[in-house]
């Protein structure tokens, strides 16, 4: 399952992004906001997002947004087995998907139009972990710190 969640900065972005994902058949929650605030934070729907990938963060991944991306990042962040990194270019995307499993993306909406934001989602979506020695042995080791928390 992907989530999305996005605070009134990100609020039109997450529409695009919820179009484009049911246009190829992606199953995805959207979980907010479901109308615009300018008055809402994106740490309520960052929070709600990275909950739900902390159940189960080997299979679910989530999409966030906020103005800057970082808000949502530092959030999400914050939840055992979340791996958010914020995403600004496709290349860069793929290397975090692919080297370090991020299981839910960070999208700044002030510096991502739709098309972007629509590459950089494919990117997360359609790229798997290389689970290479090395990559895991580093997860395996961010896992220990955790634990010491």
């Amino acid at each position: 399952m992907i989530y999305l969640g996005a605070d009134h900065r990100g609020f039109d972005l997450k529409a695009k992004i919820c179009k484009w994902l049911a246009g190829r058949g992606y199953e995805f929650e959207d979980v907010g906001a479901f109308e615009y605030d300018h008055d809402d934070d994106y740490f309520d729907y960052a929070f709600q997002v990275a909950e739900k990938i902390s159940h189960n963060p080997n299979l679910n991944r989530g999409i966030v947004i906020c103005a800057s991306g970082v808000g949502v990042d530092i959030v999400a962040n914050r939840f055992d087995g979340v791996r958010c990194g914020l995403g600004f270019a496709e290349d860069q995307v793929h290397a975090a998907r692919r080297d370090d499993d991020i299981n839910v993306l960070a999208l700044p909406a002030d510096n991502c139009d739709e098309e972007l934001a629509t590459k950089l989602a494919e990117k997360f979506l359609e790229t798997s972990f290389s689970s290479s020695d090395r990559y895991l042995r580093r997860l395996e080791k961010l896992k220990r710190f955790e634990k010491s928390l």
